[in-house]
């Protein structure tokens, strides 16, 4: 059985803007196909939660081709309330270009929820499933440009190497999105690094038992968190890998944690 069912041909970008005011929110498709999800025995910093590797059908979808920024945050906190109050501007490090952190779990579904209500079309955060195989994109190396990463691809603490890759540049802070013009092969930016990126799906320890076809794992685990992905500015390396996964506590809000929304491409137009 091959690796992977989608080929290692560039895959032609495409997507659509959501107008936000002046502003825009990229969107693009991420086609459906299939993929082993989790990292291999023999991956350098490999950790026992991101295992075992299971295969994983995707259905087509529209993300981010960013993390949510400050200034889209802002625009979409000027809608009507759903659920729960939010903050104009709760970012430590201020930048309208720069993603939105300091903001908790419950907060990025109200911002999907608002902004669903906007534009009457279905936001949400990505399932675990979902957010890795976007970051793949057909790969299975580590990251999605490689084996191993540098501080020129993307914003972490470059102190420490990953595997026999260099050092480099600790910034200290977040960088503006898409500032390193390293796109995947989906036309994702800052899939690596910069900020932890809230996922739907409940914390378990183990992915033992989680669903094969794409959707959030809700049920069991721990309730009180929930799965982050992608690693930050503040991180080692290794925690930018495309299958590193941590769970932070739903009520946390980190200087390192954003999120980037999601949009199901069924029915879509």
């Amino acid at each position: 059985m091959p690796e992977l069912t989608l080929q290692r041909t560039r895959y032609q970008a495409q997507g659509y803007t959501e107008p936000l005011g002046d502003l825009g929110l990229d969107m693009m498709l991420i086609p459906a196909g299939e993929f082993l999800m989790g990292s291999p025995a023999d991956e350098p910093e490999r950790r026992d939660n991101e295992g075992p590797q299971h295969r994983v059908s995707v259905p087509s979808l529209f993300m981010g081709r960013f993390p949510v920024t400050q200034a889209q945050w802002k625009f979409v906190v000027g809608l009507p309330q759903q659920e729960l109050e939010l903050k104009p501007e709760p970012s430590s490090f201020k930048g309208g270009d720069r993603p939105v952190e300091q903001v908790n779990w419950h907060e990025a579904v109200e911002f999907c929820a608002r902004l669903a209500e906007y534009t009457q079309r279905p936001y949400r955060l990505p399932s675990e499933a979902e957010w890795e195989y976007a970051c793949r994109a057909g790969t299975t190396t580590p990251f999605h440009f490689g084996e191993t990463i540098s501080p020129e691809l993307a914003n972490y603490d470059g102190t420490s190497a990953f595997a026999d890759g260099p050092k480099g540049e600790y910034r200290e802070e977040t960088t503006s999105v898409g500032g390193f013009q390293v796109a995947n092969d989906f036309g994702l930016y800052d899939m690596h690094g910069n900020v932890w990126e809230w996922c739907q799906d409940v914390w378990h320890n183990k992915r033992d038992g989680a669903p094969t076809n794409g959707s959030a794992w809700s049920e069991g685990g721990d309730q009180s968190r929930r799965v982050v992905h992608g690693g930050s500015w503040l991180g080692s390396p290794w925690r930018c890998r495309s299958a590193c996964r941590s769970g932070f506590t739903v009520t946390d809000r980190l200087v390192d944690a954003g999120f980037r929304v999601c949009c199901s491409a069924r029915g879509f137009s």
